[in-house]
């Protein structure tokens, strides 16, 4: 696993991507976040600078969990801020929960803790299905089409240039699958029992949606209703943004950030 690492202090910001971008996705957070502290940015396994399977039946929720552990293991993270979104937070949520002695805070965004029995929206299905049917997978197309901001040309090559030729898509084509729902994905024990951990959180949760994606955004209210924690925090919505709020409002979203590790430090 690759990762990027900035800044340094007490506090730890861990910043988790998802679905098919990686760590270059929190370039607009990182100098801010590491104003405060310590910043690990991975990429998961089979996206960004990370080493890739070409099957796809290599990648499992057990495996990019196991990985994922082992990463905070390995660099001792600790007092973590979790910062996550889409994959990111599906698969930090239930290892917060499940290592809360290493986590302080947590901040979910556009994300959901699926029980593996509910039904997606139809943008969703749309979206899978299309990857399923393209024999190219368009990874700059797939972002820019998740964002309310216009993406340059040299925006659109870096997400693409991990990924430059099919086999190196493995990961992106087979999370989509993956999400867990009804009918299929995988993991779904997990994040059933970060769900019951996440209605006893006790910690900082600072719920962190933009108010434009068709996919996550009905997650929200629920979200915040499950974790006990999270109505003590503003109840806000980032204005102007859709899937990839990082993207769309990643300099806000540092600032909403830091002032909710000012307020519960």
């Amino acid at each position: 696993m690759a990762y990027v690492e900035a800044g340094s202090g007490v506090e730890t910001f861990l910043c988790l991507h998802g679905e098919p971008t990686w760590g270059y996705l929190y370039r607009k957070l990182l100098p801010t976040l590491a104003e405060e502290g310590r910043v690990v940015v991975p990429d998961f396994v089979g996206f960004g600078r990370s080493d890739k399977y070409t099957e796809r039946d290599e990648y499992t929720y057990d495996m990019h969990y196991d990985s994922l552990v082992t990463l905070i293991e390995a660099l001792d993270l600790e007092n973590i801020t979790l910062v996550c979104q889409d994959w990111g937070g599906i698969l930090g949520s239930p290892i917060a929960t499940e290592y809360p002695e290493r986590f302080a805070r947590l901040v979910p965004m556009n994300m959901g803790v699926p029980s593996g029995t509910q039904a997606m929206p139809d943008a969703w299905e749309e979206f899978r299905a299309f990857v399923e049917r393209v024999d190219e997978l368009p990874i700059g197309m797939l972002v820019g089409n998740a964002t309310a901001t216009d993406l340059t040309d040299e925006t659109l090559s870096a997400y693409e240039a991990p990924f430059p030729t099919e086999e190196h898509k493995a990961g992106a084509r087979e999370w989509p699958d993956m999400v867990l729902r009804k009918g299929g994905g995988d993991g779904a024990e997990r994040t059933r029992a970060a769900a019951e951990r996440l209605a006893e959180w006790e910690k900082p949760a600072f719920v962190l949606f933009s108010d434009s994606d068709p996919i996550t955004s009905p997650n929200r209210d629920p979200l915040r209703e499950l974790i006990p924690t999270a109505s003590d925090q503003p109840d806000v919505w980032v204005e102007d943004a859709m899937h990839f709020l990082q993207e769309d409002a990643g300099e806000r979203i540092a600032d909403e950030i830091v002032a909710f590790v000012d307020r519960t430090r």
